[in-house]
């Protein structure tokens, strides 16, 4: 191992190498992107329903953005065209989840 790589993701027989800033998660970029997407997509349907916000939720979706911003910053897996829009339209639909979530004063509830 490298000092860019931390080892090899965990997803079956996907080859691709662990950026440092998902070394908690131990799964490879394209990976984490795929799984923080469907989270934040189900998290703003919950939104447009009026149901509350799993507290969990909204903190592991500051978490997927942290991990995001540091990958930019390491300049993950070269950034390919694709893949850097892609963790730019994650950021942009955390922060359109958090302020839908402040602006309607949504409350906090149980995991659903």
């Amino acid at each position: 191992m490298n000092a860019a790589t931390m080892g090899i993701c965990r997803r079956g027989s996907c080859a691709n190498s662990i950026p440092p800033s998902l070394a908690s998660e131990h799964i490879c970029l394209e990976h984490f992107l795929d799984e923080a997407l469907v989270r934040t997509d189900r998290a703003a349907e919950q939104c447009r329903e009026g149901r509350p916000i799993d507290p969990k939720g909204l903190e592991r979706s500051l978490a997927d953005a942290l991990a995001i911003v540091s990958s930019l910053e390491e300049g993950t897996g070269g950034l390919d065209p694709g893949k850097r829009d892609r963790m730019l339209e994650l950021l942009l639909s955390l922060a359109n989840l958090h302020e839908y979530a402040a602006q309607h004063s949504l409350g906090f509830g149980p995991p659903s």
